[in-house]
């Protein structure tokens, strides 16, 4: 199972934007160094909480310093750009980054940015689907494209250099749950970060997902494997249940009360149509969006719970957030490396077997006493001698 991050990033509006930056840059390079494998930055443009215009310029900072990390998008908001240029960016970020970049592409899902470029909503997914159309023509095609469209027209155009990982390199879109997002995903042979529930009422569940992209990728003619599936959700972990909790709960409901009800209303998020949106509560938040609050063994028994609904899954995507301290989001990540993904990539049940044999060989008396060396045991210079000759 693979481990990767979804940042859109929520940085509030009262504080120092370079310094936010830095910060990213910062945690990117912290979960590199635990053995994290993905990493993906949003593109936003306005509303003051989420200020990277351009991830793919952020990215290509912090590959310098993170060796190891596969770093992409979540995404590029396809309806702002020319086709030609969001390919011939990634290309390039491909080389910078040794074949690590990703290129995750969407319509753009906040509503200020809509406003602000003056797109028609009814646009937004056909203008999306467009330029993806022209994007994996140019990354693959040895010969110049031409492209007659609604909304763009090429020309002969080409890109100088093809992408550092071969064929091309790798796409990815996020999904709400919604048909046509899975069949997109699936023509494509995509990445997909599938929101672990809450999405709208007409949403397939993630119990579902699966058999429809499968579907997909049978009248596409492609091969969509659950390799590529990513589950989103937030996670803090801590030593204790009601320690983790403490920590998140402020954070996570201004987020919430604040920013989300600002952008989008309220209704999606609360539990009944006649609740009170100023008294939604951070255990309700949790509940409804599958979010993941506690100890490392709770977070095993719920990835566990949603692996066996969906029938199996890739890799878990974990929101970023700032609901506490820098110090208690990362002893949060700490814990999950330490305990949570070795779990689940099989490293640590050796050794729980070999301690359960080691107990019971002590609990029957199989482990020898070694308070001193055997009276024929060679001298230390004899057994120096033997390893020599031996090599």
């Amino acid at each position: 199972m693979k481990y990767a991050f979804f940042m859109m990033p929520l940085h509030l509006p009262t504080e120092n934007p370079s310094l936010a930056f830095q910060r990213d840059i910062d945690l990117i390079n912290f979960v590199d160094a635990l053995g994290y494998d993905e990493f993906y930055i949003g593109e936003h443009h306005s509303a003051a909480w989420e200020t990277i215009p351009a991830p793919e310029m952020i990215l290509a900072k912090a590959s310098a310093t993170a060796p190891n990390i596969l770093l992409g998008t979540s995404v590029v908001g396809l309806p702002f750009h020319h086709p030609f240029n969001v390919a011939e960016r990634f290309v390039f970020l491909d080389h910078l980054t040794r074949g690590r970049a990703v290129l995750g592409v969407g319509p753009s899902s906040l509503p200020t940015d809509v406003q602000l470029y003056d797109i028609p909503r009814q646009d937004l997914n056909p203008m999306m689907v467009e330029s993806t159309e022209i994007i994996v023509k140019l990354l693959e095609s040895d010969e110049p494209v031409t492209y007659e469209g609604k909304y763009w027209n090429i020309h002969e155009m080409s890109l100088q250099f093809k992408s550092y990982r071969q064929p091309r390199l790798k796409l990815a879109t996020a999904s709400v749950g919604s048909e046509r997002s899975l069949e997109f995903a699936a023509k494509y042979e995509m990445i997909l970060f599938s929101i672990a529930a809450g999405g709208p009422p007409n949403a397939v569940p993630i119990s579902e997902q699966w058999a429809k992209i499968e579907a997909a990728g049978k009248k596409h003619g492609t091969n969509p494997t659950r390799d590529d599936w990513r589950i989103v959700t937030y996670v803090h972990l801590a030593d204790t249940r009601e320690e983790a909790w403490d920590q998140a709960r402020d954070g996570m409901v201004r987020d919430v009360h604040e920013y989300f009800y600002t952008i989008n209303t309220p209704e999606g998020w609360l539990t009944h149509p006649d609740q009170d949106p100023a008294s939604l509560t951070a255990e309700e938040i949790v509940a409804k969006r599958r979010w993941i609050i506690g100890t490392p063994e709770d977070a095993i028994e719920q990835i566990q719970a949603m692996y066996e609904e969906t029938g199996g899954f890739g890799g878990l995507m974990i929101g970023t957030h700032e609901w506490m301290p820098q110090a208690q989001i990362e002893y949060s990540l700490e814990l999950f490396a330490r305990y949570v993904m070795p779990h689940f990539r099989g490293h640590t049940q050796p050794l729980g077997r070999a301690w359960e044999r080691t107990i019971a060989d002590r609990a029957n008396g199989k482990i020898p006493a070694l308070g001193g060396p055997p009276t024929d045991a060679p001298s230390v210079d004899d057994h120096k001698s033997n390893v020599f000759v031996n090599r």
